[in-house]
């Protein structure tokens, strides 16, 4: 038809040129140029059909309008264009047919359908990759799961889009921002068109006064400090009479500001209309707006201040108009908020007898100090839980005033739960001023990272939490905005939730922004709520939505720019996308372009997002998973490698029923499908571990993706040891425990209740059993370690976290515990505790593995306060300012920015920012995991630390009894050391920091830290792990000889049911122990060697009952061939001496029948690599069986052995020299203090000595009697030395306390006493003064004191008869820490 349009053309104007001859042979040329150019455009039109399928000219229009019961089947390779609206009963589309979706409708396109089936060749084309669909198009997949006459596929169910083999799937929707980040912070109450927010607490203490013209805009602000300073009363009258007439002034009161008022404010203020000004009392609110120049305008407000347990404000509002007919309303608060918390959970009687009582009056009996005055209210669950409301019980009484009461008496089944209950009561106020401007349009405007023009109006979007709560994200719908910028929109609303738009103390916490509206819609069809039984015993709504599956041995799928929502159902396999068995998706399994998932919206999915089922190399980019039901991004079996999540985002992640690691505490107690019967399981330990991206695999790839929020999880990688379910065989055993980690980067996590990112566990790959009654996929133990080909016989691989952010999680930023996981350039903000490091775990069979972190930033609690509202769990004081804040968990939670469980770990070039404890709040930089049974390891080296508003009291805590440490008494509590290789921690370069209580790592030259519970060290150390058997139930006693009255007792780190019993003290090698039980001593004792080098060595006696006979071995186990290679034996000796005598396959060992102790000498004689625990040829044991006569009695020999074996105690390895205060970096630092008071003997004389020492510099007695060293304690420098001869004590030593009473406030005192005292009440009277407690004096005394309105931790009194002794250091400045 081209050629015969052309063709009169051509004629024609040829007939018009020249002569016949030349007309034809120009015809020619023409007619061939023309029918090249009809091959171009044929082409052209061949290459157009080809990217926007709807232009095929071979489609047929297909309207099939609307019949339920229409089904539909497309195949013979007919071609169908739907361009209008249908409902049928279902589509299925193969043997060649397609499907395409007409883009040239004005009007959307509705398709209503139960299902939609394409295989063996068939195609459904919804735009394409070079051709986007531009117009709305809806799929609706409808349908309930108990309609009888409908029978379901399969495979593919009910209410589905199915891809089988032979089958082509194109999606691809208008191109659309999927997400970004606001980029300029967005406030309660929105950043408005012309509107002002200003909010400050402590901090900010007197008059602040704002000045706003009569457009609503802030020209200028200050504030006046009129407690302080009459000053400042005087500039206040000034600022106001230099304001402008008809400017608009708002004054408030903030904390106190009637102090130091003068006449001069009292005057200006009551000129500008106040009438309570003049009156202003102490920590009065008072708010005032007015106009200069027309005090009849004003407006005001003033109450009294209610003390520290009251709320009060004084708040006024004014509307004004502006001179183009707009108006705008300022307000002015000045209140006392009184915070609440609730308290802990009381359970004083249970459900026994008549009933469970909760009476307030008894349990503040049983709990004296427990409960405020006055509760708010009151919660009740039971203690499982549940809370009382969903317990269906009748209750005699539930109230805060009176308590609570469930009688059994009134229940249907006679009996009621046993329950818990708390109570909320109110917490000391604190001040708060705050100021707004609203301009009264209900909208505003966001200011993005990303170009959004393709966001239009009507568009749903939403902004992330960037608080602890998940539950302050918030959506909004966009208005149509010329105004705007290319990466600005304007939202319709205000927001109620503080969302951060900014880098906050170096961290970017930028909210998420994305977008869930797209023109390509995907959903199902929903009834008004749940229905048969699809688990509503946990939804109360429908929760059977649609799906898309793709199947193994698809032609082709590709999903892109599509809405998904009500999709997904809670039954297994179906879910919103699903790759099921499909192999691989890449150029590997044939697919070229290969497949992909990209900028897809998925919400209020009803389980799961994109799941991954046995499927390779799929690529997942730019889609977001919003408000679901279960894990969001699933790997599912175990040998799902080589996919990418590329800048996926996910948030509002709950929990689901599939999966026990899917499930809260109700669904894994109630649901019993699988468990053993009999054995309910446990939410913590079995279930409750709902993740956004759930990696099953280590070999996949996460980059530049966010988990903005879950009920339990961000990222989680879990470990399948077998492949399960439909994958089992895939890989042999362990794989994915040793497959090296795709690349993690450019990550974050934030809002996440349990962890931003977890690196543990496993799932349960065996049935329950009688052995086992644990469910299927339950959580289980799994250690990860990386290693060169997944195989554990080849070097390492380090797993490497690049760029990971990890702000507001509740308990962990990151959690990872493993082999060789190392951490580069992360930040971590405001968690619980930042990071933990857990080494394998697997000892013996991973032994070598260390993890790091480097080049990484910690923040303790950032500018980012949160928002004071019922969705913050718990608020209360922090920071730097002390001001009202969100916390993550209960307010007197330890906060840590990085939390040492075992080791070995290597932390390097990291900064420490803002971490500061409370009295009663034990933050700290550097932390331990606490109530740890396990090992912690020498080898934990620490370098080139730097702390920025970190207090050097809060840089390292090592626990206390209490709340959240509890009694602090399992093994590992007791163990804690950590190597300070520069000195940037502890400023001693070399040391180790060791728990301040345990004697196997100390020696005489060791320093306290009060403030951190520890001490300052010098050592070589290493460890000793002592298995028992027969029995594997006692307590370990463990004695350094050099300090006989000071033993570390171990429980063991393993459960009671073990078949043996593991105890690993670290120790001071090159020194002699001995060992002790608490009943007879095991038959089998074997003592592993770890962390020694060749040639290391300890003595060790074991206590056994007389008449026990012994065979004692040494070998070597090798963890890699599981073998092990007897070395040697052990002989008897009868010369302790002999113990050093040692030949190659022969030692000896020594039995003391006095004392019980039989004495070996256990010495590595192999090399060990850096942090190996063991040497390279395996781990060096010694193994000693034992006969042990009936009914022997208690294996403890401490009360013969000692003083026989006391060693004197000496110093190996030299303390190191502190770093000169002149070289530090930060402001405050540690002061040396050394204090001795003793006496010696030679031959029938003695001769008492006694000194201060104080960073080097001795103070000597010259004279017996007392010496005060006074030093100034914001400085550290000493200002005065005074002794009082006891010459001149006799009496009452009336001038010592007139010199203590005349004493400046902030000074450290140290008092040393030379010969004996003379009168002991007078001290007492000024040792008290200076912080002594318990009283108690000795003819020796050291003391240090403090002179000032608190004590400090280091306050301490040493007495003794012949001798007394201190050595500790001292934080410069002396800083009061502020009360919770």
């Amino acid at each position: 038809m081209i050629g015969q349009q052309q063709k009169p053309l051509v004629t024609g104007h040829f007939i018009t040129c020249g002569t016949r001859r030349s007309t034809k042979k120009k015809m020619m040329m023409m007619i061939h140029l023309l029918y090249n150019i009809g091959w171009i455009l044929a082409l052209n039109l061949s290459a157009l059909f080809a990217a926007c399928p709807d232009q095929d000219p071979d489609l047929l229009h297909w309207n099939p309008g609307h019949n339920k019961e229409h089904r539909v089947n497309i195949g013979r390779n007919r071609k169908l264009l739907l361009s209008s609206s249908a409902t049928v009963h279902s589509i299925h589309i193969s043997d060649g047919g397609k499907l395409v979706i007409s883009d040239a409708n004005k009007e959307p396109i509705v398709l209503r359908t139960r299902s939609i089936l394409i295989e063996d060749g068939g195609e459904l084309h919804i735009g394409s990759e070079d051709c986007p669909f531009q117009k709305d198009f809806t799929i609706i997949l409808y349908g309930r799961s108990d309609e009888e006459s409908e029978r379901l596929h399969s495979y593919f169910g009910l209410k589905y889009i199915g891809v089988s083999r032979g089958g082509t799937l194109e999606i691809h929707g208008a191109h659309k921002l999927s997400w970004t980040f606001l980029n300029n912070t967005l406030h309660p109450g929105g950043m408005s068109e012309g509107g002002y927010y200003f909010e400050r607490s402590w901090g900010h203490r007197g008059i602040i006064v704002h000045v706003i013209n009569r457009i609503g805009e802030v020209v200028h602000s200050d504030r006046f400090d009129t407690y302080k300073s009459r000053d400042e009363s005087k500039r206040l009258a000034e600022y106001l009479d230099r304001v402008k007439e008809g400017m608009i002034i708002s004054v408030a009161v903030n904390d106190e500001g009637s102090g130091k008022l003068d006449d001069f404010a009292k005057t200006a203020l009551s000129k500008l209309g106040s009438k309570y000004f003049r009156h202003l009392g102490f920590r009065h609110p008072w708010s005032f707006i007015t106009v200069k120049g027309s005090p009849e305008f004003s407006a005001e407000d003033h109450v009294i201040y209610q003390g520290a347990r009251g709320s009060a404000a004084a708040k006024v509002f004014k509307l004004f108009h502006t001179s183009d007919g707009n108006h705008f309303t300022v307000g002015s608060t000045s209140e006392w908020v009184q915070d609440v918390e609730w308290t802990d959970w009381f359970n004083r009687d249970d459900e026994r007898g008549s009933g469970d009582w909760e009476k307030l009056s008894d349990l503040r009996v049983a709990f004296p100090g427990k409960i405020c005055e006055s509760p708010i209210d009151i919660q009740v669950v039971t203690v499982d839980g549940i809370p009382a409301s969903r317990t269906a019980e009748v209750f005699h009484m539930h109230d805060q005033d009176y308590g609570f009461v469930c009688r059994n008496k009134d229940q249907a089944n006679g009996n009621c739960h046993d329950y818990r209950v708390r109570f909320l009561c109110g917490k000391p106020v604190r001040p708060k001023v705050t100021v707004t401007i609203d301009t009264h349009v209900n909208s505003s405007i966001l200011e993005l990272a990303d170009d959004a023009r393709t966001w239009k109006a009507g568009d749903v979007i939403f902004l992330a939490s960037t608080d602890y709560s998940m539950h302050q994200t918030e959506e909004f719908q966009l208005l149509h905005c010329p105004e705007c910028k290319a990466n600005q929109v304007k939202i319709q609303g205000k927001a109620k939730y503080l969302h951060m738009g900014k880098e906050v103390d170096g961290i970017d916490m930028r909210a998420e922004v994305g977008v869930l509206s797209r023109n390509v819609v995907i959903m199902g069809e929903m009834e008004a709520q749940c229905y048969g039984n699809n688990a509503c015993k946990f939804f109360e709504f429908d929760t059977v939505g649609g799906h898309i599956k793709m199947g193994v041995g698809f032609k082709a799928a590709h999903i892109e720019g599509v809405e998904l929502k009500h999709m997904g159902q809670q039954s297994m396999g179906h879910y919103p996308i699903h790759f099921h068995m499909a192999g691989d998706l890449d150029e590997k399994g044939g697919y070229n372009p290969p497949t992909y998932v990209k900028a897809v919206s998925i919400h209020e999915s009803f389980s799961r997002c994109v799941t991954i089922h046995g499927s390779n190399g799929l690529l997942v980019k730019d889609v977001i998973g919003y408000k679901t039901l279960g894990h969001c991004f699933f790997t599912e079996d175990g040998p799902e490698e080589r996919n990418t999540f590329d800048h996926c985002l996910g948030l509002l992640i709950k929990a689901g029923s599939l999966l026990p690691s899917d499930r809260d505490g109700k669904m894994c107690r109630s649901i019993t499908d699988g468990v053993y019967p009999g054995y309910i399981p446990k939410p913590r330990q079995d279930c409750n571990a709902v993740s956004t991206f759930w990696i099953a695999n280590p070999n996949n790839n996460l980059i530049n993706c966010a988990a903005a929020g879950s009920e339990e999880t961000g990222f989680w990688f879990i470990f399948h040891h077998v492949p399960t379910g439909p994958s089992e065989g895939m890989y042999s055993p362990g794989y994915s425990e040793h497959v090296p980690l795709g690349k993690f980067s450019n990550n974050r996590a934030h809002s996440n209740y349990r962890a931003g990112m977890m690196i543990d566990n496993g799932v349960k790959t065996t049935e329950a059993n009688a052995k086992d009654k644990r469910p299927f996929l339950s959580l289980v133990g799994a250690r990860y370690s990386p290693h060169e080909g997944a195989d554990p016989h080849k070097p390492r691989q380090p797993a490497i976290i690049k760029n990971y952010i990890a702000y507001k999680n509740q308990e962990h930023g990151a959690w990872l515990r493993g082999g060789d996981v190392w951490l580069e350039d992360c930040q971590f903000a405001d968690n619980g505790i930042g990071l933990t490091l857990a080494s394998g775990g697997t000892f013996p069979d991973d032994d070598g593995a260390k993890q790091e972190v480097k080049n990484s930033l910690f923040v303790g609690e950032s500018e980012n306060r949160g928002t004071e509202m019922a969705d913050n769990l718990v608020w209360g004081p922090g920071g730097l300012d002390h001001g009202g804040r969100a916390l993550p968990k209960g307010v007197t939670f330890p906060i840590r920015g990085m939390q040492i469980y075992d080791g070995p770990i290597n932390v390097e070039n990291c900064t420490f920012r803002k971490f500061i404890a409370l009295d009663g709040r034990h933050t700290s930089a550097i932390g331990f995991r606490f109530n740890n049974s396990w090992q912690t390891c020498p080898n934990n080296n620490v370098t080139s630390i730097t702390f920025q508003d970190v207090p050097i009291t809060s840089r390292i805590f090592f626990g206390e009894p209490g709340p959240w440490f509890h009694h602090l008494d399992l093994d590992g509590d007791k163990t804690t050391i950590l190597h300070d290789v520069d000195g940037s921690v502890s400023e001693f370069p070399g040391a180790y920091i060791v728990k301040h209580d345990n004697w196997l790592l100390r020696h005489a030259d060791c320093i306290d830290v009060p403030d951190w519970r520890s001490a300052i060290c010098s050592g070589h150390y290493a460890q000793v792990y002592v298995q028992a058997r027969r029995p594997s139930s006692l307590k370990l006693k463990m004695i350094k000889d050099e300090y006989p009255d000071k033993p570390l007792y171990l429980k063991g780190a393993l459960g009671k049911h073990s078949h043996y019993q593991q105890y690993q003290p670290v120790v001071m090698l090159q020194k002699g122990y001995t060992v002790h039980w608490d009943g007879p001593a095991p038959q089998e004792v074997t003592i592993w060697l770890i962390n020694f080098n060749q040639n290391d060595w300890i003595r060790v006696g074991l206590c056994y009952p007389q008449g026990s006979t012994f065979n004692i071995i040494s070998d070597i186990h090798n963890r890699l061939s599981k073998r092990t290679f007897k070395t040697g034996s052990f002989l008897r000796t009868y010369q302790m001496d002999n113990l050093d005598r040692d030949h190659p396959g022969r030692a000896y060992y020594f039995l003391d029948e006095d004392t019980g102790l039989l004495f070996l000498k256990v010495k590595a004689h192999k090399n060990r690599e850096q942090f190996a625990f063991c040497s390279t040829a395996g781990c060096e044991r010694v193994k000693i069986k034992a006969s042990i006569p009936k009914n022997s009695r208690i294996s403890d020999c401490a009360m013969k052995a000692y003083p026989k074996y006391s060693e004197m105690p000496t110093v190996d390895v030299p303390m190191p020299q502190r770093i000169p205060t002149e070289q530090l970096t930060t402001n405050d630092h540690f002061l040396e203090v050394k204090l001795e008071s003793y006496q010696t003997r030679f031959f029938h004389i003695r001769q008492d000595l006694a000194y201060s020492n104080v960073n080097g510099k001795k103070y000597y007695h010259a004279d017996d009697g007392m010496q005060l060293v006074v030093i100034d304690a914001k400085s550290g420098k000493v200002v005065d030395n005074r002794s009082f001869r006891n010459i001149i004590l006799r009496g009452i030593p009336v001038h010592v306390e007139n010199y203590v009473a005349n004493m400046k406030n902030n000074s450290i005192v140290l008092v040393t006493s030379k010969g004996r005292l003379i009168s002991e009440r007078p001290w007492n009277n000024v040792l008290t003064q200076l912080g002594a407690t318990s009283v108690k004096l000795k003819d020796k005394l050291v003391f240090v004191g403090f002179k000032g309105s608190f004590t400090p931790e280091w306050v301490k009194l040493v007495v003794g008869e012949e001798m007394a002794k201190l050595h500790e250091v001292l934080p410069i400045p002396v800083v009061n820490k502020l009360k919770l």
